[in-house]
């Protein structure tokens, strides 16, 4: 179950929205490639499309995510959070060490 960033983020966002054209302009993506992304979560089974049937316009469809799309997204949603706290972390320690090497040349 490897999703790279970008499939990570449509899969985040795509029970959100209900076509693709505003699935893309959020993500910044083409719609061409929010397309391709979603129809590999569809192969994949993370996610299942319905369109609206009642609606008169036929492009307005239902992303829903199937069990192992929800597990998918608690997964990379785990390690999206350990990334960024570690990051945080490095970012705090490089800050702490900027701000003795500058309290040094003050006192100085």
């Amino acid at each position: 179950m490897k999703l790279d960033e970008e499939s990570f983020e449509v899969l985040r966002k795509a029970e959100l929205t209900n076509n693709q054209k505003s699935l893309a302009d959020e993500l910044g993506y083409s719609v061409g490639k929010v397309n391709y992304i979603l129809k590999a979560l569809v192969e994949k089974g993370f996610i299942k499309i319905e369109n609206f049937a009642n609606n008169k316009n036929k492009k307005q469809y239902r992303y829903l995510l199937t069990p192992l799309g929800i597990k998918a997204k608690i997964e990379l949603t785990e390690k999206f959070m350990k990334r960024k706290k570690q990051e945080y972390e490095e970012l705090r320690l490089e800050f702490e060490y900027y701000e003795k090497i500058q309290n040094e040349r003050m006192i100085q």
